[in-house]
């Protein structure tokens, strides 16, 4: 049962890991599609709301996603979600949709605000870290615990 105490810290780890990963990873697409220099009249499709939480009282977060559409200037039409966008965009709003030319699908029509993206980024990278080392503290005093244990019932 003892593997117990290592195999389910390393499971949060790897999934803190993919986290901190994923939010690098938008980091970097917002960082490409805003300073690509690229923009389009994006069209809102749709905006609909998901709400998760709410059992045994815990609280209810709703995040509201858009669906925006936007032709690049080869021509290639785009469709793209975004969640937590302005509460103001309504569907058939005309937006500025800001993306890469290698990499379209990845647009976004948030507002260009790199200094608010790295700081969320890097809360997230932190809160990782905290998580991670949390998680090897335990698993290093657990071992300990259990090799003094050993040695003080001569096993």
């Amino acid at each position: 049962m003892s593997v117990f105490f290592y195999v389910l810290p390393s499971l949060i780890i790897a999934l803190v890991l993919l986290l901190a990963g994923k939010s690098v990873r938008r980091s970097l697409e917002l960082r490409s599609a805003w300073s690509s220099g690229l923009t389009a009249e994006a069209r809102c499709l749709r905006s609909y709301t998901t709400v998760s939480g709410g059992g045994n009282d815990t609280s209810v977060t709703t995040t509201l996603h858009h669906v925006y559409e936007f032709t690049t200037r080869e021509g290639r039409v785009i469709r793209f979600e975004e969640a937590n966008g302005p509460r103001t965009v309504i569907e058939g709003d005309i937006v500025p949709a800001y993306y890469n030319a290698e990499r379209p699908e990845k647009a976004t029509a948030h507002a260009p605000s790199p200094a608010k993206a790295a700081a969320g980024t890097l809360g997230v990278l932190v809160f990782c870290g905290v998580i991670v080392s949390f998680c090897v503290g335990f698993m290093i005093t657990y071992h300990e615990a259990v090799s003094s244990a050993d040695g003080f019932f001569g096993g």
